[in-house]
């Protein structure tokens, strides 16, 4: 017998599944929460940074040690933002 295969027609939900794998409870500084978005323009052309050099490199330290591509990093800062009612993304 061979192995099924399912056609995938809802894209946007099995991504949006692919996020939610990742959901946890998570405690995170006030000090972090205020310096998440950058809010400075790095003075050269172009649009600047969303994101603190600060921010990235939290989440990749996340996805490092709980081994996390990237869509279920997503979901799971998401999802600790969510629960503590941080308006963060």
């Amino acid at each position: 017998m061979s192995k099924a295969k399912y056609k995938i027609s809802n894209w946007k939900q099995y991504n949006q599944a692919l996020i939610n794998r990742g959901s946890i409870t998570f405690w995170v500084d006030d000090a972090a929460i205020q310096t998440w978005h950058c809010k400075e323009h790095h003075g050269k052309r172009g649009r600047g940074f969303t994101f603190t050099d600060g921010a990235i490199e939290t989440a990749l330290m996340v996805k490092g040690i709980f081994k996390l591509p990237l869509r279920a990093l997503q979901g799971f800062l998401d999802s600790i933002f969510g629960l503590m009612d941080v308006p963060l993304k």
